[in-house]
């Protein structure tokens, strides 16, 4: 039916978005435009460097990397040349959980972490980088080890589909919230040094023991988190007298109530500001996504260039 947010993914979707995995990066070099520029590009590593030569000083070269002892061994500057790792670690958390399994618009949250971590995944890929993964649901945990080019590709992808498959609203499963715990632990065994772990999550269920977990991902590797949230989570409408239900679980309430709606409000709103908080301590990077938005073309205007706009459009902002 129009109008009814998509509950599920396949293959073949996330196939596809080979071709639209352009015009973003997540590598510590961003444009201007990009949120990771400036303090959070200092805070990305990035690839390892290695070190390939040693050649003369020529105007204009970064004093910083003179190398002070070849310099005085062979009388004339000497600069140290290095050039960066091609096989960095990515691991991408993917949250498929039944509290993803909600939308109101475009997409459930389930479906734009699926196609976030697709495009994430080709876009790693297509750089040199290995990547991996940790899907997980109320139906389990998957580990995909990080692969070089394409090798985990196929596994990370399959799992992602098998567990969105698996979601349903009669589900009569209890949704857990301490799995982000238990994914976020399986991770940190996969990156020892110098990798990038990628949380893909709603974050329901984000406690001290997460805050704590990710605190040691940050001591040898890279996070970057991608908040996954409705518009509905944000503010409920008055639609009058309303059932909803979890498996078998229904309740039946007034959205009519001032106090109701104000505080389902408050509560999205304290679990966005709890994640932006210890992001910014950490200085780790939050990505916004909402699933009423093409998720390319957001990730394009969060990391990536600046989106071209109509001049009625550009007319419209000056006007404001």
């Amino acid at each position: 039916m129009a109008g009814e947010a998509r509950a599920h993914v396949l293959l073949d979707d996330l196939l596809r978005l080979r071709h639209r995995a352009k015009g973003f990066s997540f590598l510590p070099r961003q444009p201007v435009h990009s949120l990771l520029a400036g303090r959070h590009a200092s805070r990305l590593r990035g690839r390892g460097l290695e070190f390939e030569e040693l050649r003369p000083y020529y105007q204009g070269d970064d004093v910083r990397a003179i190398d002070w002892r070849a310099t005085a061994r062979l009388g004339e500057p000497q600069l140290r040349v290095y050039t960066e790792e091609r096989d960095r670690q990515v691991i991408l958390l993917v949250d498929q959980r039944l509290s993803m399994f909600f939308g109101s618009r475009r997409t459930m949250k389930a479906v734009v972490a699926a196609e976030a971590s697709a495009l994430a995944a080709w876009r790693v890929t297509s750089l040199g980088d290995r990547i991996g993964g940790i899907v997980f649901s109320e139906h389990g945990i998957d580990e995909i080890r990080p692969r070089a080019r394409q090798a985990a590709i196929g596994p990370l992808f399959a799992a992602v589909v098998r567990h969105n498959q698996t979601l349903r609203a009669d589900d009569a499963r209890p949704s857990d919230p301490t799995l982000l715990n238990t994914a976020i632990a399986k991770a940190l065994r996969l990156l020892p040094h110098d990798g990038l772990l990628t949380l893909i999550t709603d974050a329901a269920g984000a406690d001290a023991e997460t805050l704590r977990l990710v605190t040691e991902v940050t001591a040898h590797n890279d996070v970057l988190t991608i908040f996954v949230f409705d518009p509905l989570e944000a503010r409920l409408p008055d639609i009058g007298r309303t059932v909803v239900a979890e498996g078998s679980h229904q309740i039946e309430f007034d959205s009519g109530e001032n106090g109701l709606r104000a505080g389902f409000a408050s509560s999205f709103s304290e679990r966005r500001q709890a994640v932006e908080n210890f992001s910014r301590r950490r200085a780790i990077p939050v990505l916004p996504l909402t699933t009423e938005r093409d998720t390319t073309e957001q990730f394009r205007e969060l990391l990536g260039r600046r989106m071209a706009r109509s001049p009625a459009a550009d007319r419209q902002a000056s006007a404001m």
